[in-house]
């Protein structure tokens, strides 16, 4: 018991921090805040956008938009307070380790595997989509067996249903290639992503300021026609409609699809390692890129439901095609054109922010450190773990469907952010006297908001996501027990505490 509730002292963390494993200082705040910026904008915008609005809220998304990133500010001032505190990889996991103990520390380290692995199987199946629609302009198609997942979650029934199709090959293809580059390096990879970033804010201002033009403001009539509610308790709506598939609907429950949108700003303290001045740098880029980037979803999701009726919106790819509906073929190529940068650019960063965990981990002997604890001597980065990601998430994206792969993302996260808001209280009184060179304001309001809207989200997820959530924890708990309470650096920290 005293193992599974032992705090990982401060000093130990940032002793970790020197020597020759650990990862190269080269980001800037820019770079940083691209990175975040990288993340965010992509499928949220391009694709999640499509199925909330024409699923569960309407033209409400316009306000789920404002919930979902009114949660993500109370979460990310926690982060930047703890990214500002302990500059080394492995974002909540490190934060838990330092607060609630290596049990925590396992779970919510468990938990960000699912969410950034699964994230970026689904930012690679929304690419998959906008990939053929951008080839579809010249007449190209993919072979039909090659374009989706086997077998998709229709609402209108509630039940699986077969496409027809055998692998999403597009999907397979993105995770191969962006694997390469996060193999070869930081410095690459944050110059590649840069280079996507520009392109798809030049392409998000194009969709706001021309189709303002095509606003017909009819289309936002009626503007919640699932309700503004769609709160549910472990899969039992308490307050809102429920929909044909048994799922609540409405403002709030479209809150909970899109939140998926916005979990980029918490990758950004994964890269603390790697930044120059982590303790200025990371706190303003965390901040800076969600503050840029709710706004922008905002606008977005108000152009795109003011131009087509929602229950018109193309589910797969609804911004390119939202322009073609309105006769606008050339911009769909112009927007096809900067959704593939922008979502690679996503996947980009989850699948970058994936290996750091790992690592994390493995410094702490609760995964094998010969695996995801090797640095390449030549690239500095966690190539083996970062191959192994690509491998995953090539698989999850090549044959899950989209809806089922971003729900399960979005509990997953929501939990993540619960736990880091409940270590700011916990650190606070537990080390009043540590350095803060950022403080998060108003604690403790801001981490108990934090909290309670991030629980009210995740109540709002369908009940099949609480199972999956509890089914990958307990597979997780199961590796813990048979090998990472065994292999723990901190239990041979305290045996040797014990045998003086």
């Amino acid at each position: 018991m005293k193992q599974l509730f032992a705090k990982k002292p401060l000093e130990l963390l940032l002793e970790e921090m020197k020597g020759e494993n650990r990862l190269r200082r080269i980001l800037g705040p820019v770079a940083l805040t691209s990175l975040g910026v990288g993340a965010i904008i992509g499928t949220g915008i391009f694709v999640l956008t499509g199925i909330a609005a024409h699923d569960k809220a309407g033209p409400a998304i316009i306000l789920s938009f404002v919930v979902a990133g009114l949660a993500c500010i109370f979460a990310a001032l926690c982060y930047a307070e703890f990214a500002s505190m302990v500059p080394v990889a492995g974002s909540a996991y490190t934060y838990a380790y330092a607060t609630l103990g290596e049990l925590f520390a396992w779970i919510i380290g468990w938990d960000l595997i699912l969410e950034y692995a699964v994230a970026s199987a689904t930012v690679a199946h929304g690419w998959s989509h906008y990939f053929q629609d951008f080839i579809g302009i010249f007449g190209l198609s993919i072979p039909p067996n090659m374009q989706r997942s086997p077998f998709d979650f229709n609402p209108d029934t509630g039940l699986l249903a077969s496409t027809g199709s055998v692998i999403d090959l597009p999907a397979i293809v993105i995770a191969a290639i962006v694997t390469i580059i996060l193999v070869k390096g930081i410095k690459e990879s944050a110059g590649f992503n840069s280079t996507m970033v520009i392109i798809k804010l030049a392409v998000v201002f194009f969709v706001i300021i021309v189709g303002a033009f095509y606003v017909v403001p009819a289309n936002w009539q009626p503007f919640a026609p699932f309700g503004y509610t769609g709160i549910s308790f472990f899969g039992k709506t308490l307050f809102g409609q429920v929909g044909l598939g048994g799922a609540p609907v409405g403002m709030l429950a479209a809150s909970a699809t899109i939140f998926f949108a916005y979990i980029g700003f918490d990758s950004i303290s994964t890269h603390a390692e790697e930044a120059k001045n982590p303790q200025k740098d990371v706190p303003i880029a965390i901040i800076t890129s969600l503050v840029l980037c709710t706004v922008l979803y905002i606008a977005v999701a108000a152009v795109l439901t003011g131009m087509v009726p929602y229950d018109k919106i193309n589910i797969d790819a609804p911004v390119s095609n939202a322009f073609a509906q309105v006769g606008l073929p050339w911009a769909q190529f112009l927007i096809s054109f900067g959704a593939i940068a922008g979502i690679t650019s996503v996947l980009l960063v989850m699948m970058l922010s994936q290996p750091r965990i790992f690592l994390a981990m493995a410094r702490d002997g609760l995964l094998p450190k010969s695996v995801f604890g090797s640095i390449h001597d030549k690239f500095r980065t966690p190539w083996k773990s970062t191959i192994l990601t690509g491998v995953f998430v090539a698989v999850l994206g090549g044959f899950l469907p989209l809806r089922i792969l971003a729900e399960l993302v979005n509990i997953g996260t929501l939990f993540a952010f619960v736990i880091v808001c409940a270590a700011v209280l916990i650190m606070r009184k537990t080390h009043p006297d540590a350095e803060r060179p950022f403080r998060a304001p108003f604690v403790p309001l801001i981490p108990i908001l934090g909290i309670l809207t991030c629980l009210l989200l995740m109540f709002s997820l369908p009940e099949e996501n609480w199972l999956r959530l509890f089914i990958w924890l307990a597979i997780g708990a199961a590796i813990y027990v048979f090998y990472g309470r065994k292999h723990s650096v901190m239990r041979k920290i305290l045996s040797e505490k014990g045998n003086k």
